[in-house]
């Protein structure tokens, strides 16, 4: 199919991501965005190297690495801080590196750029408040009144997705897993050249995402989904280091800004059934919110963008299209999905310990094979 007026709902990484795939196509496509100021955690992200590979697909690699800062390989290392393990990543594009940690302000302007660049429209502060299929168009009422018809929905609006509860109102819902993630800033420490994976019923890693600054995520246990006061937020992040290893906690003395700590319960969900109804799909955290163990959340919404423009351009009609996407994209996601959650249950005691050295290794096989 060719030339199809397509709303994407979502702004983020899937949606922009979609944007992109679907512009390069040639598809008219507009995208919404919920947030009036379309912010972005200042915090970094984890790029391996099925997204290396995906950036090429969608023509952005350069930029994309331009804003990034390259690492080959992932190391290990035991609660008091014993290195056991240092596991090279594959590189899946000739030439450039197996993974990348990247500000995630910065991978949303080389996003957001490039799907404006191709005549993506980008609408802020906007939602989809009614989605009408009549068998021929979408057609569809926004927020601030206007109304639009399309061929082709995308709902890429997260793990709460407005679109998901419109059009398949019992499909799984999210839960929390019972741990929370931290993230923090940090100056780059001297010869940081890999992402470090500290084991432990607190997990940490430390990410190199340019070569001045690295971030820290660390992964706790929060029985009770607690929200921390912003006010003394920074010392609350430094009190779940307190068992970690000697050079986690002496690094955690200078998490001191409570503006620069990022807080988030975990959330996890696998949508099952169809994911999608009619002229209207999902892709991203919408169908398969998956927790961060394996860093492979957002390399999952990119993917699934680049499978739906791919079975766009193949099928006869949408339906046909969103089936196949969903048909090539949900082994994948389902393993990736239980995969990471296997991960949270070890560290959490509900289930048994995952060996990090394996499961890395695992699922780089896994992401290296052909989407």
């Amino acid at each position: 199919m060719k030339n199809l007026n397509i709303l994407v709902v979502g702004a983020g990484i899937g949606g922009l991501s979609a944007a992109i795939a679907l512009g390069r196509d040639g598809h008219a496509v507009t995208v919404i965005e919920r947030d009036p100021n379309w912010s972005v955690y200042g915090v970094g992200i984890i790029q391996q190297s099925n997204v290396i590979r995906a950036m090429d697909q969608l023509g952005v690699l350069d930029s994309f690495l331009d804003a990034a800062c390259g690492f080959d390989a992932v190391e290990i290392f035991l609660p008091d801080g014993t290195k056991v393990a240092r596991v090279p990543s594959p590189r899946l594009v000739e030439g450039k590196p197996a993974n990348v940690g990247i500000g995630r302000r910065a991978l949303q302007k080389v996003l957001g750029d490039s799907a404006k660049a191709l005549g993506a429209e980008v609408r802020l502060g906007v939602t989809a408040e009614k989605i009408d299929d009549d068998g021929a168009k979408v057609q569809v009422t926004f927020s601030d009144g206007s109304t639009g018809s399309y061929d082709l929905v995308i709902g890429a609006d997260g793990v709460y997705s407005q679109t998901r509860a419109m059009i398949l109102p019992d499909a799984e819902k999210p839960e929390f897993t019972g741990q929370a993630v931290w993230r923090y800033n940090f100056p780059r420490a001297e010869g940081l050249d890999a992402l470090q994976v500290y084991n432990g019923p607190t997990g940490v890693g430390l990410v190199p995402m340019s070569a001045d600054v690295m971030y820290m995520y660390v992964t706790t246990p929060e029985p009770d989904k607690p929200w921390y006061p912003k006010d003394g937020i920074a010392a609350a992040m430094r009190g779940k280091l307190a068992k970690c290893s000697p050079q986690i906690r002496e690094l955690g003395e200078q998490i001191t800004d409570d503006d620069g700590v990022v807080y988030r319960p975990l959330e996890g969900m696998l949508v099952r059934g169809d994911w999608s109804l009619g002229r209207v799909g999902l892709l991203g955290d919408a169908v398969h919110a998956t927790t961060p163990h394996l860093g492979q959340g957002a390399g999952m919404a990119i993917e699934d963008a680049i499978v739906l423009a791919e079975e766009l351009g193949r099928a006869d009609d949408v339906e046909s299209a969103l089936k196949a996407y969903r048909d090539r994209r949900f082994e994948r996601c389902r393993y990736i999905v239980e995969s990471s959650l296997a991960i949270c249950m070890g560290q959490l005691g509900k289930g048994p310990a995952v060996d990090n050295h394996k499961a890395t290794a695992e699922m780089f096989a896994v992401v290296s094979q052909p989407i």
